[in-house]
């Protein structure tokens, strides 16, 4: 059933969580939306093959209050792509976005992923046909480089043939990405961050919306990168420390902070409600939630309960009421 798509232009390119496999499933993006009303969420990578083969509501249906939230594909077949993206329009996506960025062995062996940054005339195909087929954006994430291309050049020759297809929103991962030698882990780790190269092509183009991924992991970064990007596309951090969204949500929108307490309730009316409607494990969210109280006394309590109990509690209340138990108690020791 055709959902409803929220306006674009409304869409703050200020703050997104990035997609990541294994990690931002619908779930996750539920409990990030109450960290952080304003972000852009993004699906784990998808490839076209499941899309057009899968199970399409395991695959792609999401909470409402999820949006704003993007789709983001895997794949090089323009037709596929295409095909694929306007499935997603239907399911109410409010944009597309084609990973040109992921570098493991299992994405290559597809043709797509970073191994794609070769390619851009095959990508700017792979744009056009989706643009055609969908009213929605359609965007790019890409790495600055691939192997031994990281110079400024490489990456514009690349966004300027996609620009060329009205593209006008690329998310820029701030290391190149190594195909043979290093494992995914490796590749966000390893490669030098070069904030510079992205920050050019920005100047070179102000006209693009130019989003900045990659080791962004304080405020302060945000206050001295904000002047060269149009946004902050946040990983690993915004999962490890989900605090940090709702600071960074804030910084960016002036939203007030939430109270961690009244999320941790609403987390269990929402888990509660899907585990009797969709027989959804417990453990499938509360393992997104093992790092909201990080920084704190008794944390470590907190993930310990989550991640030990969670399996076998009766129900998501009973086992945060036992969570928050030994985290208060330690907070007040």
């Amino acid at each position: 059933m055709r959902k409803v798509v929220q306006n674009s232009s409304l869409i703050s390119p200020l703050l997104s969580v990035a997609p990541m496999i294994d990690w931002t499933d619908r779930h996750c993006r539920y409990f990030h939306r109450q960290l952080s009303p304003n972000a852009l969420v993004y699906t784990e990578m998808i490839t076209t093959g499941a899309v057009l083969h899968g199970d399409l509501d395991k695959l792609l249906g999401y909470s409402d209050c999820e949006h704003p939230i993007a789709l983001q594909l895997g794949g090089s077949e323009p037709e596929d792509l295409a095909k694929s993206a306007k499935i997603g329009e239907d399911y109410g996506y409010d944009e597309i976005n084609l990973n040109c960025g992921c570098p493991s062995e299992r994405v290559q062996k597809g043709s797509f992923g970073a191994c794609l940054m070769r390619e851009p005339d095959l990508v700017a195909n792979c744009i056009k046909s989706m643009q055609d087929a969908v009213s929605v954006p359609v965007t790019v994430k890409c790495r600055i480089g691939i192997d031994d291309s990281e110079d400024y050049p490489f990456l514009e020759t690349f966004v300027e043939k996609i620009a060329a297809t009205g593209c006008a929103k690329f998310i820029i991962h701030a290391r190149k990405a190594w195909l043979k030698g290093l494992s995914p882990k490796e590749n966000r780790e390893i490669p030098p961050l070069r904030y510079d190269i992205a920050a050019l092509l920005k100047k070179n183009h102000p006209d693009l919306t130019i989003i900045l991924n990659g080791g962004v992991n304080t405020l302060e970064m945000i206050d001295g990168l904000m002047p060269d990007f149009d946004g902050f596309m946040i990983g690993r951090e915004a999962y490890q420390n989900p605090w940090y969204l709702a600071e960074l949500e804030h910084k960016l929108f002036g939203t007030p902070l939430p109270d961690r307490y009244a999320i941790v309730a609403h987390m269990a009316e929402y888990i509660e409600s899907r585990r009797i409607s969709a027989g959804m494990p417990i453990h499938s969210t509360t393992r997104h939630m093992l790092g909201l109280f990080n920084g704190l006394r008794g944390a470590k309590k907190w993930r310990q309960t989550l991640g030990g109990e969670a399996h076998a509690a009766s129900s998501a209340q009973s086992l945060f009421d036992v969570a928050l138990a030994h985290l208060i108690g330690e907070e007040a020791a």
